[in-house]
């Protein structure tokens, strides 16, 4: 089992984004979770470590949590997220990771 990198959080709207960046590699690849996640148990996992560990080896990875998430603040049921305030929470922690436009990896 690979250590989880350090967590850390981005501001977006009244919402805090968990992220973590590894590798250092020569691009950033930003991968979006499916529909849970939570960035620090995912390191617990061999095969889900593993996977994260490939990705690293080539790039910068930056992975997160999505809002009301893993380590992301919660949300309201009544106030769940739109497409555009996912795509911003995508944007606020690619600006928080100094990262540039990247190919992107959804699941």
């Amino acid at each position: 089992m690979t250590a989880a990198p350090k967590t850390r959080y981005a501001r977006s709207g009244d919402v805090n984004i968990a992220y973590q960046t590894a590798g250092k590699g020569p691009i950033d690849l930003v991968y979006v979770p499916g529909w849970v996640s939570n960035i620090e148990t995912a390191w617990e996992d061999p095969h889900v470590s593993r996977f994260l560990e490939r990705l690293a080896s080539f790039s910068r990875l930056i992975l997160f949590d999505k809002r009301g998430t893993g380590l992301s603040d919660r949300v309201s049921t009544s106030e769940l997220p739109t497409l555009e305030q996912r795509m911003d929470d995508v944007r606020v922690v690619m600006d928080a990771a100094d990262s540039q436009p990247v190919p992107q990896k959804a699941v």
